[in-house]
């Protein structure tokens, strides 16, 4: 017997039934494997697609004890900062079911066209330099849609460059995605959110330099004053 979350058996079985290449091979952890594959467009119009799956990847809270598909939450995650408006990939199909003992949970999203990793991004400037103006902006940019989120209470929890993505264009202000909210939840005082978040993001930048990284924490400490002397 299956117990679907959020969607028909004849949905589920329709999009788990969709393959693709994989581009985060399944890794074994939280009782469960979970991995990423890559679903090529149907048509000429349509996108590519990010399919996370998953069988047996469950979190625990007080609310369910005896655990759900993570997806659940990341799902939660990604409609919440987009009510917030922050940006996220946008949710395709969310749907989840028991299969005998285990969990089987599939959330679809769309690439995000023209947005590149913070880490790919500083990868490229050392084969191709950019003009110093424009990692002002970029940077600016990124400490808003942090503080955003933390001002409502979201943690990422998984705070890393390589799940931030910016879109740059010199003829337009630049844009900034989060992925990867599988960790993502609310903490309050919105303070610890943010002290967490940030000082993940310190330590794992990647390729940020250390006068970048200041003038991060410069514009995002303008926008939480109060958390000035606990991150600089």
């Amino acid at each position: 017997m299956s117990t679907p979350l959020d969607t028909s058996d004849q949905d589920f079985e329709h999009w788990w039934a969709r393959t693709g290449q994989w581009v985060e091979e399944p890794n074994q952890r939280r009782g469960g494997e979970s991995g990423v594959q890559v679903l090529a467009p149907e048509t000429p119009e349509q996108p590519c697609l990010y399919s996370k799956r998953q069988i047996g990847h469950r979190f625990f809270s007080w609310r369910y004890p005896l655990g759900r598909p993570t997806v659940l939450r990341e799902k939660n995650a990604m409609q919440a900062l987009q009510s917030l408006g922050v940006q996220v990939p946008k949710l395709v199909f969310y749907g989840a079911k028991k299969k005998g003992s285990d969990w089987h949970a599939l959330l679809v999203t769309e690439a995000l066209t023209g947005f590149i990793s913070l880490d790919q991004w500083y990868e490229q400037q050392r084969s191709h330099p950019i003009d110093s103006a424009q990692i002002e902006p970029v940077l600016e940019q990124i400490a808003h849609t942090l503080s955003r989120m933390h001002q409502a209470g979201w943690q990422h929890s998984c705070c890393y460059a390589k799940h931030i993505f910016i879109k740059t264009d010199p003829k337009h202000a630049p844009e900034v995605a989060l992925l990867d909210l599988e960790k993502a939840r609310r903490r309050w005082p919105a303070s610890r959110a943010a002290l967490h978040d940030i000082k993940q993001l310190g330590r794992h930048r990647g390729g940020m330099p250390q006068a970048h990284w200041q003038l991060f924490l410069q514009h995002y400490c303008n926008l939480n004053p109060k958390l000035r002397t606990k991150l600089t």
